[in-house]
């Protein structure tokens, strides 16, 4: 690979923006902090260097530069990752060539990809004139079609079928990914909604009736080896820039209310394509934005869903915010029936999600009774203690007090005793285990040697005419990278080092645990010579101690003698033998 394209391509990509735009980024003086996407993380402990241009997670050490955040977040290979990231930032990579990856799962894809064009053709053709005027009817145009590729099953049951069949497709491999079944066509006469992964491809369809056939109003694909519903998000694509640009995410529950919104131009919003949420989803969803926005459903199932994800959300350590529609309203027929101002004022009028809950809370009780009341105002105690910010706490607990006519101290007394902390349930949760194995001295100065020479040219220049030697392989092996790639290339800099020892796995997992590390960046010729000793007095220790059993074994006088003489050099220091103190 041209290493001068790679630096090239690499120089120009600014590596807050490219990571910025894939989870969100919040600027702490110098640095920027997200939550990491290498593991199960809540809190942000990605660090990402504009200046360094390098990333580091405190929890899991994962470390790179751009190429190898991509490389691990889009997982793709390093020539599409720089063919990608070249194409992005205006340098020519036509050079780079890109072999197309062959999986057990492409025939999958090619067969959805194959249906999703068939059942556009159906629409659009003289058979799909009742589907389009259904659709224009419900505020479906042209545009909206072509936005999100939507297509018709015909009520033939297995012209589809016959179709795949006559391309050399097995129908064991048409019933696996829900096409077909039993020879037949899986959609009949419904209107096609494609569903995509994460990446854009088309891996389901949902389909819906439109006219009155006696058919469930829905049919949505199953479950296969390339659709896992719980591991998806339905507009992720398209809603991760926009939710970049707009700062946060609405989450609704159906495909037909991104769709409605996405017509009064407002597209960043996923759906979870049912009301259940899984913890895979809220990972996504966390990495599109902090700011959430629940926008389900009016009536009491989406209530209920919207009350059930909010408190899964607020383990994750957020509290979403909640954009209340009228019962029984849904997005797509609140949006159609009262237009584009009403939702974007009840857009600009979100509550949080705590009002929420204590709002539906309070529609529940019987105020009349002292013992509903009072489970009432313990229930509301027990939601603050949640709340972060000290200052919402205060307004709760006197709006509280106002209310009942009750003393501010003995609420305060009561949300005081609630607040302390009770043991935690331990969780099984899968994550990067960091080993935090203690470090000898020489260790320590072995890698603080190694991260003065990655950012400080002068140290490389001095470490070679010095000539010693890491006891360390590892150690070795990465001074000799350093070195070679200062003398080749006349400076270092991280970023473009990680490129050009990428392919160098021991060495990059090494680099990760370096730069993950609380070492100095700078020194001086004095504080450098002392480390050198550190190394010095640690191979001279070794030495010493293979001497000494090499005496133990010799039964010659004379190669004892001279065994002996080598031992008290080195333990003098003579520098005639090579040692120094």
């Amino acid at each position: 690979m041209n290493n001068e394209l790679t630096n090239q391509v690499r120089s120009k990509c600014d590596i807050v923006d490219i990571i910025g735009e894939r989870i969100p980024l919040v600027a702490r003086g110098k640095n920027y902090f997200g939550v990491c996407p290498f593991h199960d993380d809540s809190n942000p402990s990605l660090c990402v260097s504009r200046e360094k241009q390098i990333y580091t997670c405190f929890s899991c050490h994962a470390t790179g530069n751009v190429f190898t955040f991509l490389m691990n977040y889009e997982h793709m290979d390093f020539k599409e990752t720089l063919r990608y990231l070249g194409e992005k930032v205006g340098v020519d990579v036509s050079s780079v060539r890109v072999a197309r990856k062959n999986t057990r799962f492409d025939p999958y894809y090619d067969a959805y990809s194959f249906s999703l064009k068939y059942f556009q053709n159906n629409l659009l053709s003289k058979a799909g004139k009742f589907a389009r005027s259904y659709l224009a009817n419900r505020g479906i145009d042209d545009n909206v079609i072509k936005e999100f590729e939507i297509g018709l099953s015909l009520a033939q049951s297995d012209d589809l079928t016959k179709l795949f069949v006559s391309k050399k497709y097995s129908l064991a491999d048409l019933n696996t990914i829900g096409l077909s079944s039993d020879a037949r066509d899986v959609y009949i006469d419904r209107i096609i909604f494609p569903l995509y992964d994460l990446t854009g491809k088309v891996v389901g369809f949902s389909g819906r009736i439109y006219q009155d056939n006696g058919m469930n109003k829905y049919l949505n694909t199953k479950e296969t080896p390339i659709f896992k519903k719980g591991q998806l998000l339905y507009h992720y694509h398209v809603a991760r820039e926009e939710c970049r640009l707009k700062k946060s995410v609405i989450v609704m529950e159906g495909f037909m209310d991104v769709i409605r919104a996405s017509t009064i131009g407002i597209r960043n919003t996923v759906a979870l394509m049912g009301t259940a949420l899984t913890h895979e989803q809220i990972q996504l969803i966390k990495r599109l934005s902090d700011n959430i926005i629940l926008c389900l459903d009016g009536d009491d199932p989406g209530v209920h869903a919207t009350l059930s994800i909010g408190d899964m959300l607020l383990e994750e350590g957020i509290e979403a915010k909640v954009l209340v529609l009228p019962n029984p309203d849904d997005p797509d027929s609140f949006i159609l029936r009262e237009g584009k101002d009403r939702f974007e004022n009840l857009l600009g009028s979100v509550v949080t999600f705590n009002d929420f809950k204590l709002r539906k809370l309070k529609e529940t009780v019987d105020f009349r009774s002292d013992e509903q009341t009072a489970q009432y105002i313990n229930q509301v105690l027990q939601e603050t203690v949640k709340v972060g910010d000290p200052i919402r706490v205060e307004i709760i607990l006197k709006k509280l007090a106002k209310e009942f006519d009750l003393s501010y101290n003995t609420l305060e007394m009561r949300f005081r005793e609630l607040e302390k902390p009770k043991p935690k349930t331990v969780k099984t949760v899968v994550t990067y285990q960091v080993k935090n194995k203690k470090k000898t001295k020489y260790e320590k100065a072995m890698e603080q040697i190694l991260y003065f020479m990655l950012n400080n040219d002068w140290v490389i220049s001095l470490f070679e005419k010095e000539r010693f030697i890491f006891p360390n392989e590892k150690s070795r092996l990465l001074a000799s990278e350093i070195v070679y790639y200062y003398t080749t290339y006349g400076d270092i800099n991280i970023p473009d080092f990680y490129t050009y020892v990428q392919d160098k796995e021991e060495i990059v997992n090494f680099l990760n645990d370096i730069l993950a590390s609380n070492y100095m960046e700078n020194t001086t010729r004095e504080e450098l010579f002392e480390y050198f000793g550190v190394i010095r007095e640690y191979s001279r220790t070794q030495e010493i101690k293979r001497l000494t059993n090499s005496l133990q074994k010799e039964v010659d006088p004379i190669e004892q003698a001279k065994i002996a003489e080598k031992i008290r050099k080195l333990r003098i220091g003579d520098n005639k033998n090579g040692w120094r103190n």
